[in-house]
């Protein structure tokens, strides 16, 4: 197993990679089911309890139970772009974005990106709750958990 690797996505992004084994279509399959987000969320705020459709497509919408520190909630996200085998991008309603980018890597794995953009959100509000440092330690978690997922399989 490897570490996820830090990528400059510019000043308002927190992107981590990691090469799992399995192909860019397993990876997509996967995390277009919103379904199944709790599987490998590193953060320990996603629940098993959505509701929307089990395929994600452009302009969908998609509710996630959520826990943080114990106080629950939940979050209404919509898809902003979606390329099967390639990309999975949602909005939350702040206007920050999670995406999901697959690429083919040698040997049939695939090389997969996480990336929290906050670009479209309040900059200093994201800043002060500290939301990217608590962002990139969820998404090594995540793209961890992802990479152990696929290493069973």
């Amino acid at each position: 197993m490897t570490s996820p690797t830090p990528i400059d996505a510019g000043p308002t992004c927190v992107s981590r990679q990691i090469v799992v084994d399995a192909t860019p279509e397993e990876v997509f399959d996967l995390l277009a089911n919103p379904h199944r987000h709790h599987e490998i969320d590193g953060s320990g705020t996603v629940k098993p309890q959505v509701i929307g459709p089990r395929r994600l497509e452009y302009g969908d919408r998609f509710r996630v139970s959520m826990a943080m520190k114990g106080i629950p909630y939940a979050i209404t996200s919509t898809v902003t772009r979606i390329e099967p085998g390639r990309i999975v991008e949602w909005r939350h309603p702040g206007g920050h974005r999670w995406r999901w980018e697959f690429e083919p890597a040698e040997d049939g794995r695939t090389r997969v990106t996480e990336t929290f953009d906050f670009g479209d959100s309040p900059s200093l509000l994201m800043k002060l709750v500290k939301a990217p440092e608590r962002n990139a330690e969820g998404i090594e978690a995540s793209l961890r958990k992802l990479q152990r997922y696929f290493a069973g399989s």
